[in-house]
């Protein structure tokens, strides 16, 4: 399997894994969203708790460049380090949610 095929792999076996996981209700429901052409790849719920919309996501990831780019990540879980756990080398993980200057000075890629 090359190296793009396993990230996304990595990333899809981590949001099923979270969506499985997750409390959900008859109302509200964690939502698995595959982009394979795009590499897009993001886990939400949506829903209605009583009269109150749910809806937004849990975990998003893109891959550019070869390079699984951890656009937002609303669990308490380290997926960057879950993803080094897997094999994933820091020089191919960028943390999205933070700017580029203040990505310097994380153990993973700028950009």
């Amino acid at each position: 399997m090359d190296k793009i095929e396993q990230y996304r792999q990595f990333i899809k076996d981590i949001l099923t894994e979270h969506a499985q996981i997750a409390t959900t209700t008859d109302t509200v429901k964690s939502e698995l969203i595959f982009d394979l052409e795009h590499d897009h790849y993001q886990l939400a719920y949506v829903g209605w708790q009583g009269d109150k919309r749910i809806f937004g996501p849990v975990m998003h990831f893109d891959i550019q460049d070869g390079k699984i780019w951890i656009q937002y990540n609303g669990t308490e879980d380290s997926v960057a380090q879950r993803l080094v756990d897997l094999g994933v080398p820091t020089s191919d993980i960028v943390l999205g949610f933070r700017s580029s200057f203040k990505r310097q000075f994380t153990p993973y890629a700028v950009g």
